[in-house]
């Protein structure tokens, strides 16, 4: 098969020894299709990278009013409240929602769940998965004649996106804690590939180094309260001096204030600690938590009115929405 062209049911027919009729039985999930038949369909579907024709949907006029939306785990606060809003303002706008999780970063997941997309006329698709941007280049290259609208990359990634500011707020962030008299930092940021964790890093770095200062130590985390315990328990564990923590999301925070209170460490008179995301919980944390203010509702309404403007001829601009610093409880001056 000519590898310029996208594959069509005949050709998927032809490479797994076929009718096309039985190619589209296994399309339509029909129950009358062998077990050895339907494997051996799905492997040439997979190996081709088929997907049905979206210009033969059109003329029998079966265009879906639906998005996409790929996402990380539905257990992680932002996704799933980035899922709950963009599942709102949608359904305001006359459209359902399908949503497909995978694991993080991984492009052949994603690249699958845009086929699956595809292959349900779905034309519009939200990614809200941290991705490198040479990633988000190539998903975006290889999705021409779909919408891929991106929610977690960088400013500069080049792909067509509705993201936070990743400066503001953890600039904020390190510029109290410095007013403040903190010199013994330690950031805890999301996992090491995550790009933004490593955007939050960056920008933790770089405002440190306008204060002249370094970290006293950097721990990388999973986004949950279990990692963010272990990650302070260790810094215990090693008798690491630090009187603050710059912490990547609010629940790996809730999970370094559980390690502290275990130790015996008062927040914020020994140690100050600052999360990330705002989730509502963290205003009745104890004591309640220093974060930066995602408007997770606002970033999901905006991605829906720009993916929903796009057309075939233009695509709408981005949008870098601002990051709030939120000052409650688990700050202090060092030393008081």
């Amino acid at each position: 098969m000519n590898k310029n062209r996208n594959a069509t049911l005949e050709d998927v027919a032809r490479h797994a020894g076929v009718s096309y009729q039985t190619v589209s039985r296994v399309l339509n999930k029909s129950v009358n299709v062998a077990e050895k038949t339907r494997v051996r369909v799905e492997q040439a579907i997979e190996e081709l990278r088929y997907v049905p024709n979206r210009l033969a949907q059109q003329l029998v006029g079966k265009r879906a009013q639906t998005l996409g939306l790929i996402t990380t785990s539905l257990a992680l606060h932002a996704p799933s409240q980035i899922a709950a809003s963009v599942k709102k303002h949608a359904r305001e706008a006359g459209y359902q929602v399908l949503i497909s999780m995978i694991d993080e970063s991984d492009a052949t997941a994603i690249q699958q769940s845009i086929n699956d997309f595809k292959s349900q006329f779905i034309e519009k698709i939200l990614i809200n998965v941290p991705l490198e941007t040479p990633l988000a280049q190539q998903l975006a290259e290889h999705n021409t004649d779909v919408t891929c609208l991106f929610l977690d990359v960088a400013p500069d990634s080049g792909v067509f996106h509705v993201i936070f500011d990743p400066a503001n707020g953890t600039q904020e962030s390190v510029k109290r804690l410095c007013e403040l008299g903190h010199n013994d930092i330690v950031l805890m940021p999301g996992p090491q590939h995550s790009i933004s964790a490593k955007l939050r890093l960056a920008n933790w770095l770089s405002s440190l180094a306008t204060f002249n200062k370094t970290p006293a130590a950097v721990i990388f985390g999973t986004w949950d309260a279990q990692s963010g315990h272990d990650g302070a328990q260790q810094l215990i564990e090693n008798n690491v001096d630090f009187s603050a923590l710059l912490v990547g999301n609010d629940q790996m925070a809730l999970g370094a204030l559980s390690a502290l209170s275990k130790a015996r460490i008062a927040v914020p008179e020994q140690v100050s600690v600052i999360g990330y995301d705002d989730s509502y919980e963290s205003a009745f944390f104890i004591p309640a938590l220093t974060t930066v203010r995602l408007d997770l509702d606002a970033q999901g309404k905006e991605a829906v009115a720009r993916v929903l403007a796009a057309t075939e001829a233009s695509t709408p601009g981005n949008t870098i929405l601002p990051a709030e610093f939120v000052a409650r409880d688990s700050i202090a001056v060092y030393g008081s």
